[in-house]
C-alpha cells in the first residue's frame, strides 16, 4: 500500500482515528492516537515518541534514559500494516519504525532487526513463511477467576464457555489480516490456542503482534484480561509461541526443506538451517524466554526441550519437524514462551538458520530417546540456559548472534532484564520461593496484564 492508497481507504471508510502503534522490547503495543484528519501530515513528516519507550520497563517505573537519552525518536508508519479494527468505531490502526532526527533507522528496533535479518536471508535466494503459534490464559477482570476451570482439552462444551468472546475473536481477527485456521482449549485453568495462516517475511511478526494486541483488546471488550505471560500458575502448564516456519525460493512456489529424494524427506539447505538453530540455541534462548517468568514455564510437566535435540514429529525436541509433502513440511521450533515478542524470535530463528546454511553445518542425529528420559531433561548435559542470567551471558558469548543483533540493542535489552532480576530478587520472600512452588506473586503483578 502507500500513501495515497491508505488516504482513499480512510476516507471510503469515514475513518476517524488512526492509531499510530509499535512493539517496545517486550513485544507490547504502545500508541499514539492521531486523528484522521492529521494523517497525511504525521504519515509523511513522521511522528515524535520518546526514545524512552525502547529502554523502560515493562512497568514504566524504570527509565534507563543514560542508554539512548530522553529525546524523541522520529517515527514513520508502514503503510501495508495499515488495518481498520472493527472492534472500535471507525478506527484504524498501522505500524511504525523510528529514526533518529539524522534519518537513519534505529537499528536496535525489534522490527528491524528482523528485517535486516530477512533481508540477509533473501540475498541467499530464500525467503521464510512462517506463523507463531499462540497460548494465551483468559481470566475475568474483576475477579480474576479463569473462563474455565478444568483441564478438559478440547472439550466443546469447554470451548463454548462464553460464545460472545470466541465469536467475536473468530470474526473479528480474519478482519484485520489475521486468518485463523483454528480455535482450542488448552489444559490450562483458562487457556486457549488459535492458530492462523503463515506469512512471507516481516509480515509473519507483524501478524504476531496484531494477533496478540486484537485478542487482548476484543477480551477487555468482554470483561476479561487475556494474558501472554509465559507461566501465569505454578499449578498449570504455560503458555508458548511456537514459531513454525519453512524455507522457500524467492517466488514462494518451492519448498526448500522438502527433498522427496532424501532418507527422512529433510532436503540438504533444510539440515542446515535446522543445524544453526541447534547450534545457537543456548544464545537465543534469551530472546526465546526474555523474563524471568519465563524459566519457570521448564519443568517437568513442561513441553519445553531442555535439549538442543531435534525430531520428526516429536513434540518434547527443541525442534520439530513435520514432513508433509512439498507444500506442507515445516520446522517448529517449540522454545519460544507466550511472553516472547514475535519480531526477536523471527530474527534469532533467522540469524541462526543462515548460519548453519552458509558454513554447512552437518545436522545431529534425530532424537530418539524416550522423551521422559533424565537424559532430555538434564540441564547440566546439553547446556541450554534455565535462567535469565544464564541465558544472557550465553548470547553476550556468541559472537554471530551478537553481531547479528548489535551492540546498541544488547546493551538496553541488558539494562531491561537487569532490572527485572533486582526487581525480583528485592520482591517479598513468598514472591520469589522455590521455582516449582512459587506463588507468582511478583510475576503476576509485573507481567500477566500487559504481556
Amino acid at each position: 500500500m502507500s500513501l495515497e492508497s491508505v488516504t482513499s481507504t480512510i476516507e471510503e471508510e469515514e475513518i476517524e482515528f488512526v492509531r499510530f502503534e509499535f512493539s517496545d522490547f517486550y513485544g507490547i503495543s504502545r500508541c499514539k492516537i492521531i486523528p484522521a484528519r492529521h494523517f497525511v501530515d504525521k504519515a509523511s513528516n513522521g511522528i515524535g515518541i520518546p526514545i524512552c519507550h525502547l529502554t523502560c520497563s515493562i512497568d514504566c517505573v524504570d527509565f534507563q534514559t543514560e542508554t539512548m537519552g530522553d529525546g524523541d525518536a522520529i517515527w514513520f508508519p508502514d503503510f501495508n500494516t495499515f488495518r481498520i479494527l472493527p472492534w472500535y468505531r471507525k478506527t484504524a490502526s498501522i505500524l511504525l519504525e523510528p529514526k533518529y532526527y539524522k534519518g537513519e533507522l534505529l537499528s536496535c528496533y525489534p522490527r528491524y532487526i528482523a528485517r535486516r535479518q530477512l533481508e540477509r536471508l533473501e540475498k541467499l535466494g530464500v525467503s521464510l513463511l512462517a506463523a507463531h503459534e499462540h497460548e494465551f490464559h483468559v481470566v475475568d477482570q474483576k475477579t480474576q477467576k479463569p473462563l474455565t476451570s478444568d483441564m478438559s482439552l478440547r472439550s466443546t462444551v469447554r470451548t463454548y464457555t462464553d460464545p460472545n468472546l470466541l465469536d467475536q475473536l473468530m470474526t473479528n481477527l480474519y478482519k484485520v489480516g489475521i486468518d485463523v485456521e483454528n480455535c482450542e482449549t488448552e489444559t490450562g485453568h483458562g487457556q486457549m490456542e488459535i492458530t492462523y495462516k503463515p506469512a512471507f517475511g516481516i509480515q509473519a511478526a507483524d501478524n504476531a503482534h496484531v494477533f496478540k494486541t486484537s485478542v487482548k483488546e476484543i477480551a477487555q471488550q468482554h470483561g476479561y484480561i487475556a494474558s501472554f505471560m509465559s507461566k501465569p500458575s505454578a499449578d498449570h502448564i504455560g503458555s508458548s509461541a511456537h514459531f513454525c516456519h519453512s524455507l522457500w525460493d524467492k517466488d514462494g512456489k518451492n519448498n526448500l526443506l522438502y527433498d522427496v529424494n532424501a532418507p527422512n524427506k529433510l532436503s540438504e539447505l533444510g539440515g542446515y538451517w535446522m543445524a544453526g538453530i541447534l547450534k545457537h540455541s543456548p544464545a537465543i534462548t534469551m530472546l526465546m524466554a526474555p523474563t524471568v517468568n519465563c524459566y519457570k514455564r521448564y519443568g517437568k510437566q513442561s513441553y519445553v526441550s531442555l535439549a538442543s535435540n531435534w525430531g520428526i514429529d516429536k513434540r518434547y525436541c527443541l525442534l520439530r519437524l513435520k514432513i508433509n509433502g512439498a507444500k506442507g513440511t515445516y520446522v517448529e521450533d517449540r522454545s519460544s514462551g507466550g511472553g516472547s515478542n514475535p519480531y526477536l524470535t523471527l530474527a534469532a530463528i533467522v540469524a541462526a538458520g543462515i548460519d548453519g546454511i552458509e558454513k554447512k553445518m552437518p545436522l545431529q542425529k534425530e532424537e530418539t530417546e524416550n522423551p521422559f528420559s533424565p537424559t532430555n531433561r538434564n540441564p547440566t548435559q546439553n547446556g541450554l540456559p534455565c535462567t535469565l542470567s544464564e541465558a544472557i551471558e550465553a548470547f553476550k558469548a556468541d559472537d554471530v548472534i551478537m553481531e547479528a543483533f548489535g551492540d546498541e540493542f544488547f546493551k538496553i535489552f541488558n539494562s531491561l532484564k537487569a532490572y527485572e532480576i533486582r526487581a525480583v530478587k528485592s520482591a517479598p520472600a513468598s514472591a520469589k520461593d522455590d521455582p516449582d512452588r512459587d506463588n507468582f506473586q511478583w510475576d503476576q503483578e509485573m507481567f500477566f496484564k500487559y504481556l
